[in-house]
């Protein structure tokens, strides 16, 4: 979609606006389509374009629109282009600000429709929102979790280290009892439930 601007309509805007239009009409296109060429051609989005339209534009050029129906209606061969001139003078011929009426059903089914487009888009870009905010939170749960199994596997290898020097000074300690030549076994040792060595006889 190309990007909105946020500066005023010129005329020369407004006659692009109701030229592709009128064009679009004796052709038998929708609205939604012109006002998304018009939004190429301006940089604007076809939103901003159908809201000129209906808000302004149209209003000045009613007899040009009933002509370019009836057109449409008798299947006369448009002009090649919208730069003919008698297009542009057509066009270009503006009327007297009239009360808004109300648009066609061709007009209504047209705008209902690119609304509910808008709305699908939002719905879609609201569901992946939440999709990735859910993956985020999952990622610094995992996170989480990684450092408190790094702590208990330190704390692991710690214990583990205490337990080795433990059995290494309680076999040093029975090795310095144990007379040479006198037949007495090694003592043996081994620990209990609850962490204590104890001497087996």
């Amino acid at each position: 979609m190309s990007s909105t601007r946020q500066d005023a309509w010129t005329a020369d805007e407004d006659l692009l606006l109701a030229e592709v239009i009128l064009r679009y009409i004796r052709e038998g296109g929708t609205q939604l389509q012109a006002f998304e060429e018009v939004g190429r051609q301006l940089s604007r989005t076809s939103a901003a374009c159908g809201f000129r339209w209906n808000s302004y534009v149209r209003k000045q050029y009613k007899s040009g629109i009933e002509h370019a129906k009836k057109q449409r209606k008798e299947g006369k061969k448009p002009g090649k282009t919208v730069q003919n001139s008698e297009d542009s003078n057509e066009v270009q011929r503006t009327e007297k600000p009239l009360k808004p009426e109300l648009d066609s059903s061709l007009e209504i089914k047209d705008v209902l429709k690119y609304i509910e487009s808008l709305y699908s888009a939002a719905g879609s870009a609201t569901s992946n929102k939440v999709e990735q905010k859910q993956l985020l939170e999952r990622i610094k749960e995992l996170e989480r979790e990684n450092v408190n199994l790094a702590n208990e596997l330190d704390r692991l290898r710690e214990d583990y280290q205490v337990l080795m020097d433990i059995l290494n000074r309680a076999r040093k300690m029975a090795a310095e009892k144990e007379e040479p030549g006198s037949g007495q076994q090694k003592a043996k040792f081994q620990m209990d439930k609850y962490g204590n060595l104890e001497r087996v006889e």
